[in-house]
């Protein structure tokens, strides 16, 4: 007889846009999940997120504390530095972790979710979403195992604040404090790493408003440059990752959508709960990430 799987309970502790846009309907349709309720600062918005997917609805200090009790797993729709403690408190209470992207903007921050998830032995994933998209995350694996990269170049190009460009996130504090640098930074590094390995050396210079060029060397012996910003024209927005090696040429290929990532990301959560094995985007990646970007934030000047 077949012992049924249960589904893995996952609160969601944030109501923004991309909690409302990814998060909830991702984690309301998973499977192998439950939404275990919807934590806001504000209790309408969470009252509104909670009700749209049938899920209990919290607000408060005391009620994120009654979230994580009702749930196996917290998954993070917040700014980083918000983010970072609350995933502290939550791997304490016994809650694995599904975080976004940038994990902090500090590394000590970085560090103490880290060490809570290591000291708690709860599972966690960082959601950088070219690891997770099927489109991408195939060709990450692909690219890694054909190895004889030479170079590669990653440009994230965003026009957030372009006139004409309506977009939910253009508002965000976090984003105009940090820039691209923070917010695509993990991205492009999440691709170039698993394929080039690991960064031994970073040099970093500003160009014009928030963009950041970086020069990096990896364990493999090839080496990549990275463009950043959110501030471009609108005509010059774009992503592309190239790899050059002696296989040839290959390029980034487009991916659908976050939601369809996102539940890859709830199903990696899954597989490393159950199994005990760390996921290689776990928490120490996200670590190890914010180091990097505090790194090139210091040699830029800021």
């Amino acid at each position: 007889m077949t012992t049924p799987v249960i589904p893995l309970r996952i609160g969601l502790v944030g109501t923004g846009p991309w909690a409302r846009n990814t998060q909830a309907p991702a984690l309301a349709t998973h499977p192998g999940a439950v939404l275990s309720g919807v934590w806001g600062r504000r209790a309408e918005a969470a009252q509104e997120l909670a009700a749209a997917h049938g899920a209990t609805a919290y607000t408060g200090d005391a009620g994120l504390d009654e979230l994580f009790a009702a749930s196996d797993a917290v998954a993070f729709a917040l700014p980083p530095d918000v983010q970072a403690p609350l995933a502290a408190r939550a791997a304490a209470a016994g809650c694995h972790l599904l975080m976004d992207k940038p994990v902090a903007t500090s590394v000590a921050a970085a560090r103490e979710v880290a060490e809570a998830a290591e000291q708690a032995r709860v599972a966690s994933v960082v959601f950088c979403t070219l690891r997770f998209a099927p489109e991408t995350s195939a060709w990450i694996a692909e690219q890694h195992a054909v190895g004889g990269w030479f170079t590669a170049h990653a440009h994230w190009i965003g026009a957030l604040w372009a006139p004409g460009v309506d977009s939910e996130f253009a508002a965000s504090p976090w984003r105009h404090e940090k820039g691209g640098l923070w917010d695509v930074g993990p991205h492009a590094l999440s691709v170039l790493i698993p394929v080039l390995g690991e960064v031994t050396r970073l040099t970093a210079a500003r160009g014009p408003a928030d963009t950041h060029h970086l020069i990096l060397r990896h364990a493999s012996g090839a080496s990549s440059t990275v463009t950043l910003t959110l501030a471009a024209p609108a005509a010059a927005a774009g992503v592309e990752v190239e790899l050059r090696g002696e296989h040839g040429t290959v390029g980034l290929p487009r991916w659908d959508g976050a939601v369809g990532a996102f539940r890859a990301a709830v199903d990696a959560l899954i597989e490393s709960v159950r199994t005990g094995v760390a996921h290689p985007c776990d928490v120490r990646f996200g670590l190890r990430l914010t180091e990097l970007l505090a790194e090139a934030e210091a040699q830029a000047g800021e």
